[in-house]
């Protein structure tokens, strides 16, 4: 299934509705989709969901906030420019599949109002912006939709400290849920995804509580008869 849609302006009680059914936004272009193509076969999409109550960080993500503990970082109104896409440059030559032009692929030319508030999560290192991440707001849950890292800083886990931070952050403003956003029942790149518990995932049937296995035994299979993948 795919379904999109456009708007330019959506109040954050309904931007909840939304991403609780399974849309996400790039700027003003919503979509939801239960197939990917990557890495040369299809792939069930799941949209991934933390209720943030509930949420911990666990041992190896402990360590990672204090490895970083050296970093300076800020939540602002999204308004990235050359400095973030200059870094989103060099973040992008880590894919492969998929990989847009610019950083306003994802995040639109209006970032922080198109289609509701945007904050930008910056982090640097002494003088030298090392990442960032853009975390859209609702009024009672938020939704990651893009981070980039210095890839030469990968010891650091910059990526996952990113949405430890955003987490945080959403549970200290007293937000519900923290939408990570789609990932793939099979391995891609954005198993990291996975990690985080507890996870719920969406697939067209609801919100199920998720764990690797478990899941994978009760998940929708693949379509028969699908173009150039496994589903022929």
């Amino acid at each position: 299934m795919n379904e999109i849609g456009e708007a330019e302006r959506v109040p954050r009680a309904r931007m909840d509705e939304l991403w609780a059914e399974g849309w996400r936004h790039f700027g003003p272009r919503f979509f939801r989709y239960s197939l990917m193509w990557q890495e040369e076969e299809w792939k069930r999409v799941i949209n991934l969901r933390l209720p943030l109550a509930e949420w911990r960080p666990s041992k190896s993500q402990r360590r990672t906030l204090r490895r970083n503990e050296d970093l300076r970082y800020e939540f602002a109104p999204a308004e990235p420019g050359a400095v973030e896409e200059a870094l989103f440059q060099r973040h992008k030559a880590r894919f492969r599949d998929n990989v847009p032009e610019s950083l306003q692929d994802f995040l639109g030319s209006e970032p922080n109002g198109v289609p509701g508030p945007c904050l930008q999560l910056s982090v640097w290192e002494e003088e030298s912006l090392v990442a960032a991440s853009f975390l859209d707001l609702g009024e009672r849950a938020c939704s990651s939709i893009y981070g980039i890292f210095e890839p030469s800083k990968g010891s650091r886990r910059l990526g996952i400290l990113t949405i430890l931070l955003e987490m945080l952050y959403a549970q200290e403003v007293g937000l519900e849920f923290y939408y990570l956003g789609y990932a793939c029942l099979e391995q891609s790149p954005y198993d990291y995804k996975k990690d985080f518990k507890p996870l719920w995932a969406w697939d067209w049937r609801g919100w199920q509580p998720f764990t690797r296995d478990d899941y994978s035994r009760r998940a929708l299979p693949l379509p028969a008869g699908l173009p150039g993948g496994r589903g022929e």
